[in-house]
């Protein structure tokens, strides 16, 4: 591997951590309304710690994560890579109403929809 790829892949790595501290640290803020000691009390973490990880400078472990998950509503999409989840969201509401069975043959007859596009 090249030197200059190592360092993009370095300089990306960085940033990935940046911006996920930057989410982390806006849910804590504006949705959740907690400080960081309750944020990091609630999710099993020191206060320190959830100052790094909002820093960019530490990542959470799967159980704070998931912790913050049910805290906070968010997938793990949203929190680690700040993919929307608004879709998640409302299809979960849409599909509260239908039962397994008539959401398993609405996936069956989707997957054949999309057999016949391809």
């Amino acid at each position: 591997m090249n030197k200059s790829n190592v360092n993009t892949n370095d300089f990306s790595d960085i940033t990935d951590k940046i911006e996920r501290g930057l989410r982390i640290k806006a849910i804590r803020e504006k949705e959740l309304k907690m400080n960081k000691s309750q944020l990091a009390r609630e999710i099993g973490i020191s206060s320190q710690f959830l100052g790094l990880i909002e820093e960019g400078k530490g990542n959470l472990v799967c159980k704070s994560l998931k912790k913050l998950m049910n805290l906070s509503a968010h997938s793990s999409d949203y929190i680690l890579f700040g993919l929307e989840d608004n879709i998640i969201s409302e299809a979960r509401i849409l599909l509260e109403k239908y039962t397994k069975e008539e959401i398993d043959k609405s996936l069956e007859i989707m997957k054949d929809i999309v057999k016949l596009i391809k």
